[in-house]
C-alpha cells in the first residue's frame, strides 16, 4: 500500500459521499485493514500514512467538519429529527461536539423565533411518519399514546409531542 493509493481511495470515498474528518479516517482505516489483512500485513503500520492522508484532504478542503455539519442538520431537521436525535447521529459520525453546538446555535439564530425548529421539525416528523393530526380521522384518538411513544422515541419533549398529535390538521401545517 503506497500514499498514492491512499490518496485515491480518499478521493474516491469523497468524490461519492460527504464526510467529517472521522468518516473518513474511519473509511481509509477499514479499507487498510481489509487490504492489509488479505497481504498479511499489519493494519497498524498504516496508521501515520492515514493520518497524513486526513490531513492533506482537510488542508485541500475536501474534507470540512463544519461545512459537513451544516449541511447534515438542515437535511436532519427537514426530516424532522430532533435537536437530540441530531446531536446524536453527529456524534456518530464522529463529528466534534463544539463544531455541533456551534451549527446548532447558527441555525437557531438564523430563525427569528429559535425556538421554533423544534416545533418544526416535530411537525415534519409527524407528518412523515402520519402521527396525529396527519393519521386517518376514524384513527387519532384510539392510536394517541402511540403517536405520542413515536415522538417522544425520537427525541421529542412531552409537551412538544402532546402539542403536536392534539393539533387539528389545519394548525400542523
Amino acid at each position: 500500500m503506497s500514499p498514492t493509493w491512499l490518496e485515491r481511495a480518499a478521493l474516491h470515498y469523497l468524490e461519492r459521499y460527504s464526510a467529517s474528518t472521522e468518516m473518513l479516517r474511519r473509511t481509509l482505516a477499514r479499507r487498510v485493514e481489509k487490504r492489509a489483512r488479505l497481504r498479511g500485513e499489519d493494519p497498524a503500520a498504516f496508521a501515520e500514512m492515514i493520518a497524513a492522508t486526513v490531513a492533506r484532504a482537510v488542508s485541500a478542503g475536501l474534507v470540512d467538519d463544519a461545512r459537513f455539519t451544516e449541511t447534515r442538520v438542515a437535511t436532519l431537521r427537514r426530516r424532522g429529527t430532533s435537536s437530540r436525535g441530531v446531536s446524536a447521529k453527529l456524534a456518530a459520525k464522529g463529528v466534534p461536539r463544539d463544531v455541533v453546538e456551534a451549527a446548532m446555535q447558527a441555525e437557531r439564530d438564523a430563525v427569528p423565533d429559535g425556538e421554533a425548529i423544534d416545533d418544526q421539525a416535530a411537525r415534519a416528523y409527524a407528518r412523515r411518519r402520519r402521527l396525529g393530526p396527519f393519521r386517518r380521522p376514524d384513527l387519532r384518538e384510539a392510536h394517541r399514546d402511540r403517536d405520542l411513544a413515536a415522538l417522544a422515541r425520537a427525541g421529542f419533549s412531552y409537551d412538544l409531542a402532546r402539542r403536536v398529535v392534539d393539533a387539528e390538521a389545519e394548525e400542523a401545517g
